[in-house]
């Protein structure tokens, strides 16, 4: 079978492990687990996953907290498990950097797919909006897209965007000044394959909003009523 990547599982319960390697691993993606919050962080940094799946109640170091150290270097995607569900702690975990949010009791298959959407979302699909020297970037005013190495800049500054948060902002520059509703604007994230409400949507936008306000930008600007929109970033 041919290797589909790389996944870190981290939950303190081996049998939600067994059973996560088990789903994973017969899809053909390499496995590595870590029972804690400090071994994770080990983990992450000798095996560089592609993704990781991260359980938010554990000891030593939470999840949350977990996510905000791989947070520092690296937009990894990551996807969150938790016993909790509610909508608060959903939407805790997406401001803090997380892709997506699967609650126990779960499905291995529908976790999988999961797996799939969120890995799915590295690869634009769109029509970039100006081809700068060859290399596959949507330059628009001082906003400018790397599709390739999946990096954003404003004037020339990095801002560091997790998958999500590129896969909207994406769509969003990919027809400047066309309004997107939340529906919109998930299936752009999301792949089509995963259905969040729209405070999530809005989660994830107030987040990009706040990484680019600190480098001096506004990209996104809200239409009342209707969703978001991207303006002419001058």
């Amino acid at each position: 079978m041919r290797h589909q990547g790389s996944i870190l599982i981290v939950d303190d319960d081996p049998q939600i492990r067994e059973v996560v390697r088990f789903a994973i691993g017969r899809e053909g993606f390499r496995v590595s687990e870590a029972g804690n919050g400090r071994d994770a962080i080990e983990a992450f940094g000798r095996e560089r996953p592609d993704l990781v799946i991260l359980d938010i109640l554990m000891p030593e170091m939470d999840g949350t907290d977990v996510c905000r150290e791989i947070r520092r270097n690296s937009t990894v995607p990551i996807i969150f498990l938790s016993s909790k569900d509610d909508e608060v702690d959903r939407i805790l975990g997406l401001e803090l950097g997380g892709d997506d949010y699967v609650t126990k009791p779960f499905s291995p298959r529908e976790l999988v797919a999961r797996v799939r959407a969120v890995l799915r979302r590295r690869v634009p699909s769109a029509t970039p909006v100006k081809l700068d020297d060859g290399a596959r970037r949507i330059v628009h005013g001082r906003l400018s897209l790397d599709l390739d190495r999946y990096e954003a800049t404003w004037d020339g500054r990095e801002i560091v965007l997790t998958v999500t948060e590129f896969g909207l902002l994406r769509t969003l520059v990919g027809f400047p000044g066309k309004v997107y509703t939340r529906d919109e604007l998930m299936d752009g994230g999301y792949a089509g394959d995963t259905v969040v409400s729209g405070r999530t949507i809005d989660s994830h936008v107030r987040r990009l909003r706040q990484k680019f306000a600190a480098a001096g930008g506004e990209p996104i600007e809200t239409v009342h009523g209707l969703g978001y929109k991207v303006g002419p970033c001058v």
